[in-house]
């Protein structure tokens, strides 16, 4: 591609401008890049301790409503859980973190739940239940922390392999095709340059070999005139 750019100064000029700004680029992708990957590795960091109280948390509703169900029976229990029609609220929102926009989730449970009052008959069940449901409770926000992280990370990486392969372009491909058509230009330039002096120094040369020969014709015709006086 070097050899279809037109070898001239102001060409060169023009690709050291696109090469300063090249590189600059090149700077700012690359301390993007780093940036991501150090916030990526926290994230990856906190979704893993995220994941593991939510396993726990979920890892003792289980056991709970395991022993609610041998307490009260199964048919018990999912009547009774079927008496809660209230829809939980989710609150999305968005969060910008190093220009990418991150889901956030909030959920907000009913005031009489978070008071200890469930909807369900106390006489009819075991305390076995609440305590299920205090742990499934717990368990739904850490849940949507993690949905948040995960889809964080997810993010993350996509930005991360896009910013990779722009620093990639540029570090190997623009920017090393822009300097080798800069040394292309400079030694076509410098080329010409030499050629020009060449032929400067040989016109110079040509007009004093000039000079010099009409001095001698003129200094030999003054000769020839004085010898010619003389001899009158």
């Amino acid at each position: 591609m070097a050899n279809r750019v037109s070898p001239n100064r102001m060409e060169l000029m023009r690709l050291k401008t696109r090469l300063k700004v090249a590189s600059r680029g090149h700077k700012l992708l690359k301390d993007k890049r780093d940036g991501l990957m150090r916030f990526f590795v926290e994230r990856i960091e906190y979704a893993t301790k995220l994941r593991k109280l939510v396993d726990t948390l979920l890892e003792d509703a289980n056991a709970a409503m395991t022993i609610a169900e041998s307490v009260n029976g199964s048919k018990v229990i999912n009547e009774a859980l079927l008496l809660n029609s209230e829809p939980l609220k989710v609150k999305v929102e968005e969060l910008s973190v190093m220009s990418l926009s991150i889901p956030q989730f909030e959920i907000n449970f009913k005031d009489e739940l978070e008071e200890g009052s469930y909807p369900y008959g106390l006489a009819s069940t075991s305390s076995e239940l609440d305590t299920a449901i205090e742990y499934l409770q717990k368990a739904f926000p850490a849940l949507l922390a993690l949905a948040s992280a995960e889809k964080e990370i997810q993010m993350l990486a996509r930005e991360i392999e896009t910013t990779r392969r722009r620093v990639n372009s540029l570090e190997h491909f623009m920017i090393p095709e822009m300097e080798a058509q800069i040394r292309s230009i400079s030694m076509r330039l410098e080329e010409n340059e030499r050629d020009n002096i060449t032929r400067l120094m040989k016109v110079k040369d040509q007009i004093i070999a000039d000079e010099q020969e009409k001095a001698r014709a003129e200094s030999a015709k003054n000769i020839a005139e004085y010898k010619e006086r003389l001899n009158k």
